[in-house]
């Protein structure tokens, strides 16, 4: 596995991003329905099913998107040469990161041994699976096109679960911190049940933010820039919880608003977009540990 200077990293990762929202595409978006023998719509999944996370899900949804994959499923190099397949001639992979730390034993002046925890950062490079021939056929398989319901029973059983505190009216959806409650128009105001669900999945990761949950505070990280960071965490949350929930949402119109926003963010700083995936997928996870239990005891 090739190691990246660690600057390098968060460098290539950003360019990657800004590419995207340059062109009014936002890789945290998944606007197609890639049917699939994994799933209908699902996180980028390695080669043993296991979802990818953070901004993984980011990269690899916007090299999909961009190059027309339909298949979710990645892997390396070495991974298709042991499952009896070989990458096509000519095709290029896509860069994923890993994260870790490492630990070192310093010595002080007066001869006391400490440990230190140093954080690192590789980038290493994945193969969409049509871009490898000979596979089990498994990873090509495909599904039958889903039937459309509404409402959507999983996102409403997610959402009765969180314990968050929603009420239905007026034209505006939006989360009040002083009085800890969503607000969302009335539920026939959608255009369709998906984007119901990808518009209170935003306001409930925004609902995280509250000081007795992640306690998410971002302007000594952000500045000025917070509120366009926390719509960006929002934005990423949701399409997380979408993608865990099965559904595809269309791209809501009043977002993309915040593309400049989030451009100047991400063009300044390089290590934007990874404090703000690490948020989202911290934001999705409380949420899926406040529900599976109430589901699981069902």
């Amino acid at each position: 596995m090739k190691t990246e200077p660690r600057t390098d990293v968060y460098t290539r990762v950003t360019a990657k991003i800004v590419a995207d929202l340059e062109q009014g595409v936002r890789p945290w978006l998944k606007p197609w329905n890639a049917e699939h023998a994994a799933g209908r719509i699902s996180r980028p999944l390695r080669a043993n099913g296991q979802p990818y996370r953070g901004v993984n899900v980011l990269l690899l949804w916007g090299e999909a998107q961009g190059k027309g994959y339909n298949a979710p499923i990645w892997i390396t190099y070495k991974q298709a040469a042991t499952l009896g397949g070989q990458v096509r001639k000519g095709e290029h992979g896509s860069l994923v990161v890993y994260a870790d730390r490492y630990t070192k034993t310093e010595t002080d002046e007066q001869g006391q041994e400490s440990e230190r925890h140093i954080p690192f950062m590789k980038g290493y490079t994945v193969f969409n699976v049509q871009q490898v021939e000979g596979l089990p056929a498994h990873f090509y398989a495909t599904a039958e096109a889903p039937r459309l319901i509404e409402p959507i029973p999983q996102a409403e059983a997610f959402f009765l679960c969180t314990g968050a505190a929603v009420q239905h009216g007026g034209n505006r959806a939006f989360y009040a911190p002083a009085r800890d409650i969503i607000q969302l128009p009335p539920r026939e105001s959608f255009r369709d049940a998906e984007s119901y669900v990808a518009t209170r999945a935003h306001e409930t990761v925004h609902w995280t933010s509250h000081r007795s949950r992640l306690a998410r505070e971002l302007g000594k990280r952000f500045g000025d820039n917070a509120y366009a960071a926390e719509e960006l965490i929002a934005e990423m949350g949701s399409a997380f919880l979408c993608a865990d929930l099965g559904i595809t949402p269309e791209p809501r119109d009043d977002h993309a608003a915040y593309l400049a926003h989030w451009l100047q963010v991400l063009k300044k700083d390089s290590h934007a977009i990874f404090t703000a995936a690490s948020q989202a997928q911290r934001a999705a996870d409380y949420l899926h540990q406040l529900v599976e239990p109430k589901q699981a005891a069902a």
